[in-house]
């Protein structure tokens, strides 16, 4: 299964002044919020999303809607460095989650999971990057 969503979470968001948040903004449209099940911990200046079935643990972050995917998925992988030719274990993933928007659609959309340990990081209560 493939998707051309993509849900960030973290310093892709709109209103970053950040290369790859523009590089989104000129390829996707915005879509909206949305939201996912997980836990968002800060790793450094910039959070990782792990999934949980826990219901009150909730991620909030931007639904993109990209205009020529696996392009923009190619270069994403690789500031994300998860692409081709990155040492494993990566530090994050890129998998398909179910997304949820403000109505209460559920939708598919690619997006990028931390994968590396979270002992003694702290975690964005709030599930709001921005709010951190």
């Amino acid at each position: 299964m493939t998707s051309d969503r993509l849900f960030v979470y973290g310093t892709l968001m709109r209103g970053f002044d950040h290369p790859m948040a523009r590089l989104l903004a000129s390829h996707a449209d915005f879509l909206g919020e949305a939201s996912c099940r997980g836990r968002l911990f800060l790793i450094k200046h910039y959070p990782g999303l792990l999934p949980s079935d826990v219901p009150s643990e909730i991620v909030h972050g931007e639904l993109f809607h990209m205009r020529l995917a696996d392009e923009l998925l190619h270069e994403l992988d690789m500031y994300e460095a998860c692409g081709e030719g990155f040492p494993e274990p990566t530090e994050y993933l890129r998998r398909l989650i179910d997304v949820t928007r403000p109505d209460g659609t559920i939708e598919k959309a690619w997006t990028y999971i931390y994968n590396w340990p979270v002992t003694d990081l702290p975690v964005i209560a709030s599930g709001r990057f921005l709010e951190h």
